[in-house]
């Protein structure tokens, strides 16, 4: 698990990495399988929703999957992906959401972490079904004392 922060707003890195670990032990992704959670500043998330996903102008989180879940090999490192976040959209939009960056930030990693591991929100099915996993993640890492598994 590494968190990388290239960006100038205040982000707890210690908590994206307590976070990020949670939801992979709680979701049983296999150890071998490596995590970045990288945090960006709006012209670099920019770039890279322009670049990679056809997109227009910045967003607040991105998933770059590398090795599923079924390819890891016990004892072999694997890469599970890439999740970039750019804490200044995530702070703008938690004002509109009525919550605290914070809460936005690791809303957001929960969500592309779910992304890395196959989850989507086209149908409205797979919406309801990410999004409820998404805050029960959350409210179990909350009532954890936002302590790893």
């Amino acid at each position: 698990m590494r968190v990388i922060d290239e960006q100038t707003d205040p982000v707890d890195q210690d908590r994206l990495e307590r976070l990020g670990r949670y939801v992979l032990a709680r979701l049983d992704v296999p150890p071998e399988l490596e995590l970045a959670i990288t945090c960006v500043d709006v012209a670099r998330i920019r770039d890279l929703n322009e670049h990679h996903l056809a997109g227009t102008g910045p967003t607040d989180v991105l998933a770059f999957p590398i090795d599923g879940v079924d390819e890891a090999t016990e004892g072999v490192p694997g890469l599970l992906g890439d999740v970039v976040v750019c804490p200044r959209v995530a702070i703008d939009q938690a004002a509109g959401r009525g919550c605290t960056p914070t809460a936005e930030i690791d809303l957001l990693v929960v969500h592309g972490i779910l992304h890395l591991l196959g989850h989507d929100h086209v149908a409205d099915a797979e919406r309801t079904r990410m999004f409820g996993l998404t805050a029960a993640l959350l409210a179990e890492f909350t009532a954890a004392g936002g302590r790893a598994r």
